[in-house]
């Protein structure tokens, strides 16, 4: 599933994601789970206020190398 994240069109970051999940633009959000909690919350908030699919990926560094950037990543968006 991570794989498609390379090529697939997507924002990455959390000021992005939320902007993408309100247009209605989100198909599907990643999330890492060792992300700060304070900061992914209002994501989890918004994917069900939208009914976007959530995704949880295990570290931030596994989630930023998917979505092919050199650093961490605590949201990855998925857009159509």
């Amino acid at each position: 599933m991570l794989s498609q994240l390379h090529t697939a069109a997507k924002v990455v970051g959390i000021k992005q994601s939320k902007k993408s999940i309100r247009d209605g633009e989100a198909r599907q959000v990643f999330i890492a789970q060792d992300a700060e909690k304070r900061v992914i919350s209002p994501i989890y908030d918004l994917c069900q206020e939208h009914d976007v699919e959530i995704v949880e990926v295990p570290t931030m560094k596994e989630l930023g190398t998917a979505a092919g950037i050199a650093v961490g990543a605590a949201v990855v968006t998925v857009t159509e």
